[in-house]
C-alpha cells in the first residue's frame, strides 16, 4: 500500500543578531538593520546644508562656474541644479531617488529628500533616506550689475527724426511700452531730436531695430568700434551703433509729392495731407479723397518734405459748406476714402473778421464741418513755400487753403479727459517748453483717430470722475470700453506673475458696473 506524502516546504532559517540578539534573516554581515545603521552612516561626507545663489532681478539661479539659469520651483531643472552642487560626494554612493520636500515659497529654503544605497560589511547593501537643506542666498548676476550701473553698454540704437513735432515719437513710445521692447534696455536717453537706447548685447539692439522697421517707416546704418582684443584667444570686444532715421513726416503735415510719385499712386494731386503715420505714411488728397500708402523704401526713393511748420496752423471760421456728391475720377485713379466726405467750403480767418476776405477750398472734412465751426488749416497763398516740387507746379494747381482738422476748446477737452498713458523711464536733457503742447496734440489725435488707438494701451484715470461718452460740443472722446484698468502686475517670491494682478479690460455698462476680462 503506497502512502502519498506531501512535499516539505523549506522556510529560510533565522539567526540571531550578533550585537543585540534579535532574530533576523541571514545576511552577509549577520547584523540587524538597526545595529548596522548605528555602526555605519553611508551619508557621511554628503553635506546636509548647501548654499545656492539666486538673483532677484532676473529670477535666475547660479550654476558654477559662470552660468545663470532660469528654473521654476520644484522643476526638474532646479532639481538637477541642486544635485550638481553635491555631485562629488554623491559619486561615492548609489542615488536611488531624489525629490523636493515642500517649503514656503518665501522661506528661502529648498529641501531635497535623497534615497541612497551603499555596500557595507561583507557585501551587505544598506539604504538610507535623508534631507539636504539648500539655503537660497541673494546675489546679483553680472547682467543685472550692468543694468544697475547704467554706464556699461555694448550696443546703442540712436533713433532720430528731423521734424519739429514729436507726434511720431509719442506714438512709437506707446508701441514700445505695449510690446515690452524696453525691458532689455540699460538706459534710455532723450535728446532734442530723438532717443538713444543702450543695450548690454548686440542681439538686443538688433531686435529693437527690427521692431522699429515693422512699426514706423525707417532706414538705418550700422557701425562698430573695436574696444579691446586678445590675440592669444582670438577674441574681440566691439561696441555697436545703429543709427535709425524715421521719415521726416508727421500726422497733419501738408506735403507736395513729386510728379513721378503722384502718377505712380494713381494720378493723385501733388498736394496731399498726411492723416497718420504707422508702418507706412497714409496720405489723402483733399480735392478728390484719394488715399495712398507710402512705405519707407518708396519714400527714400522719392523723398518729399512738409510744406508748413505746425506753428503756422491758423484758425478759420466756416462761412459756407456744401457736400460734393459727384466726384469726377480720372483714368487710373486709386482708392477713395470711405471715412471722409468731400466738401466745398468758404472760410475766413478769425484774425481777419473785420474784413471781407474769404477763401474757397475743397476739404476732406465735409462730414465734420458746419457753418460757424472753427477749423485749423494752412494758408498757402500768403505763405512762403520753399519747395522744389511746388515751385514747378502751376499756380492753379496749388490750393489757397488746406484745412487740417476741426478745432475744439482745448481746455475743456483736457478737463474732461478721464484717461492717461504710461511713459518710458528715460533721462531727459534740454527739455523744450513746447513739449507739453505737442503732447496734448498727440492726446487729441488719439481721441480723433480710432485706428491709432487700437495700437495704444489707454488706462482709465481714477482721479477723473466717469462721465457720459457724449459731448455737448461733439468733440471726439475715448470710450470707456477702450480703456484698461491701471493695475500693477505683482510677483511673488517664486518670480511667477500673480494672475490676480493681470491687466483687465473693463466693459462699463450704463449702470456703472464693470466686468473684468483677463487678457
Amino acid at each position: 500500500m503506497e502512502y502519498m506524502t506531501e512535499p516539505v516546504k523549506h522556510t529560510p532559517g533565522h539567526i540571531l543578531c550578533c550585537d543585540c540578539g534579535v532574530p533576523i534573516s541571514p545576511n552577509p554581515a549577520n547584523i540587524c538593520v538597526a545595529c548596522l545603521r548605528s555602526k555605519v552612516d553611508i551619508s557621511q561626507g554628503i553635506p546636509k546644508q548647501v548654499f545656492i545663489s539666486f538673483c532677484k532681478q532676473c529670477q535666475r539661479y547660479f550654476q558654477p562656474p559662470a552660468t545663470w539659469v532660469q528654473c521654476a520651483l520644484e522643476s526638474r531643472d532646479l532639481l538637477a541644479l541642486c544635485l550638481k552642487k553635491i555631485k562629488a560626494p554623491l559619486s561615492k554612493v548609489r542615488l536611488v531617488d531624489a525629490s523636493f520636500v515642500w517649503t514656503e515659497p518665501h522661506s528661502k529654503r529648498l529641501k531635497v529628500k535623497l534615497t541612497i544605497q551603499k555596500e557595507v560589511m561583507n557585501g551587505a547593501i544598506l539604504q538610507q533616506v535623508f534631507v539636504v537643506d539648500y539655503v537660497v542666498q541673494p546675489q546679483m548676476c553680472g547682467d543685472c550689475h550692468r543694468v544697475e550701473a547704467k554706464d556699461f553698454w555694448k550696443a546703442v540704437v540712436q533713433v532720430r527724426q528731423k521734424t519739429l513735432h514729436k507726434k511720431t515719437f509719442y506714438y512709437l513710445e506707446q508701441l514700445i511700452l505695449k510690446y515690452g521692447m524696453h525691458q532689455n534696455t540699460l538706459r534710455i536717453k532723450e535728446i532734442h531730436d530723438g532717443l538713444d537706447f543702450y543695450y548690454s548685447s548686440k542681439q538686443h539692439a538688433q531686435k529693437m531695430v527690427e521692431f522699429l522697421q515693422c512699426t514706423v517707416p525707417t532706414r538705418y546704418k550700422a557701425s562698430q568700434r573695436l574696444i579691446s582684443q586678445d590675440i592669444h584667444s582670438n577674441t574681440y570686444n566691439y561696441k555697436s551703433t545703429f543709427s535709425v532715421e524715421i521719415v521726416p513726416i508727421c500726422k497733419d503735415n501738408v506735403v507736395c509729392l513729386s510728379p513721378k510719385l503722384a502718377q505712380s499712386l494713381g494720378n493723385m494731386n501733388q498736394i496731399c495731407v498726411c492723416i497718420r503715420v504707422t508702418s507706412v505714411i497714409h496720405l489723402i488728397d483733399p480735392n478728390t479723397l484719394q488715399v495712398a500708402d507710402i512705405d519707407g523704401n518708396t519714400f527714400w526713393s522719392h523723398p518729399f518734405n512738409s510744406l508748413c511748420h505746425p506753428k503756422q496752423l491758423e484758425e478759420f471760421i466756416v462761412m459756407e459748406c456744401s457736400v460734393v456728391r459727384d466726384i469726377k475720377r480720372s483714368a487710373g485713379a486709386g482708392m477713395i476714402s470711405k471715412k471722409h466726405t468731400l466738401g466745398e467750403v468758404w472760410v475766413q480767418k478769425t484774425s481777419e473778421m473785420n474784413t471781407d476776405k474769404q477763401y474757397f477750398c475743397r476739404t476732406h472734412l465735409g462730414h465734420l464741418l458746419n457753418p460757424g465751426d472753427l477749423v485749423l488749416g494752412f494758408d498757402l497763398v500768403n505763405c512762403n513755400l520753399n519747395d522744389e516740387h511746388v515751385n514747378k507746379m502751376k499756380s492753379d494747381r496749388v490750393p489757397d487753403v488746406v484745412l487740417i482738422k476741426k478745432s475744439y476748446d482745448r481746455s475743456k477737452r483736457q478737463r474732461r479727459r478721464n484717461w492717461k498713458l504710461k511713459e518710458l523711464a528715460r533721462d531727459r536733457e534740454n527739455v523744450d517748453t513746447d513739449d507739453e503742447r505737442q503732447y496734448q496734440d498727440f492726446l487729441e489725435d488719439l481721441e480723433e483717430d480710432e485706428a491709432i488707438r487700437k495700437n495704444v494701451n489707454i488706462y482709465r484715470d481714477s482721479a477723473i470722475p466717469v462721465e457720459s461718452d457724449t459731448d455737448d460740443e461733439g468733440a471726439p472722446r475715448v470710450s470707456l470700453a477702450e480703456m484698461l484698468e491701471d493695475l500693477h502686475i505683482s510677483q511673488d517670491a517664486t518670480g511667477e506673475r500673480n494672475s490676480l494682478g493681470s491687466l483687465c479690460l473693463l466693459n462699463w455698462a450704463q449702470n456703472g458696473t464693470s466686468e473684468a476680462v483677463s487678457l
